[in-house]
């Protein structure tokens, strides 16, 4: 029996490091058309009957499920950096749109409703900096962090999306405009609530690390 596996692959070099190219079976698909995210090589990878020779194993044999898992964790950590980035990204972005556009005679910045959202704003990204901060120190040192990954990769996508959101509402129409660096934070932030497990998983994880799994 052929046996045929899928998966959706971003960033094929990595992958060709244990799998070169142009071995039998392995066949790489065309680009998808993202929404976001289009500096990620994203692809269709396809795997029927391949033969991986022993000396190209990574990791430890018979352990792939384990080390997906462990993968997945840290995985958590670096996309909570990048939405504390992106988060953070869109701060920078209002607070200099808002001293640069005047209406009414004054900066935007001037008025306690733009002051008060990107206040907001500024907190969320510093809240995420502590909490990917405090997951990374934990997995240097060798402590449990799966918990504190999910926190992390949780709250920092989710408030992403919201300084994405807002920055662009700050912007008004120009927040649409391709030429405004937060037309692309607003495309490229959904992702972050998706990729490495979405918002629903990291839930059911620090659900389950609390004891409150079934």
């Amino acid at each position: 029996m052929r046996r045929q596996r899928r998966y959706a692959f971003t960033g094929t070099d990595g992958l060709q490091a244990g799998l070169p190219s142009g071995t039998p079976g392995f066949t790489v698909a065309a680009p998808y058309s993202k929404v976001g995210w289009n500096a990620s090589d994203t692809r269709e990878l396809s795997f029927s009957d391949v033969r991986v020779p022993a000396e190209n194993l990574l990791g430890e044999l018979g352990r792939g499920y384990a080390q997906f898992l462990r993968i997945l964790d840290e995985g958590r950590i670096a996309i909570s950096a990048l939405a504390t980035g992106l988060a953070q990204g869109c701060v920078d972005e209002s607070v200099k749109y808002a001293k640069e556009r005047h209406a009414f005679g004054r900066p935007i910045g001037a008025n306690q409703a733009i002051q008060f959202k990107i206040a907001d704003m500024e907190m969320k990204a510093h809240t995420a900096r502590l909490a990917w901060r405090d997951a990374a120190s934990r997995l240097v040192s060798g402590e449990p962090f799966k918990k504190e990954a999910a926190l992390a990769k949780l709250y920092s996508s989710t408030i992403a999306v919201d300084n994405a959101r807002d920055a662009t509402q700050i912007h008004g129409g120009y927040g649409f405009m391709n030429e405004y660096p937060v037309a692309r934070m607003w495309r490229d932030s959904k992702i972050l609530e998706i990729g490495e497990g979405t918002s629903e998983v990291q839930r059911m994880l620090i659900a389950r690390e609390l004891g409150l799994a079934g």
